[in-house]
Order: structure tokens, then C-alpha cells, then sequence
């Protein structure tokens, strides 16, 4: 399932984003504080089989959000169904 982001509300301080499939159809979210120095990051997806499409829609979008302030710590907590999931790969670790 091809999932993609659809903007529901963003500020300089916060946004909110929708996750939709391919019809269109709201399939979780992701929300996303600013402090100074930090980035909150808190997402959910309902669909456990896409966990790693979550993961390759999300990595490069934070890593674009900390390139335009630098610095930033980021601070992530995502689930798909009711699991945790990392954006940190081993290799990375």
C-alpha cells in the first residue's frame, strides 16, 4: 500500500499530518512539536503491513525539518498498530 502525507494544520511552532493510501483515506497521523532545540515527533498508522513504508516516508521528512534548524534534537515516538516502531536502523545506531 503506497502511503503518502496530506497537511491537516501547520504553524511554525506545530504540524499535523494526516497519512493516507492511494483512495485517499486516512490511514493515521503524525504530529510534530518545535521548541528550540528539539523536535517532538508522535505518529500513528493503523495499518501494521506498512510498516516500513511509514518508516521510508517519515525518516526523510524529519531529516529535511532538522537540515532547516541546526542543531535539533529530535524525539520521536511512532506505532503501527500497536507496536513501537524505530526510525533508527542498527547500522545507524
Amino acid at each position: 500500500m503506497q502511503i503518502y502525507f496530506s497537511p491537516e494544520v501547520i504553524t511554525p511552532e506545530f504540524q499535523v499530518l494526516n497519512i493516507v493510501d492511494s483512495s485517499n483515506k486516512a490511514v493515521g497521523n503524525i504530529a510534530l512539536l518545535f521548541d528550540e532545540k528539539k523536535l517532538y515527533v508522535y505518529g500513528i498508522l493503523e495499518e501494521e503491513g506498512v510498516s516500513l513504508d511509514f518508516k521510508d516516508l517519515v525518516k526523510p521528512y524529519l531529516k529535511g525539518l532538522a537540515k532547516a534548524r541546526e542543531g535539533i534534537d529530535i524525539f520521536s515516538c511512532l506505532y503501527v498498530g500497536c507496536k513501537k516502531i524505530e526510525l533508527k536502523d542498527e547500522e545507524e545506531e
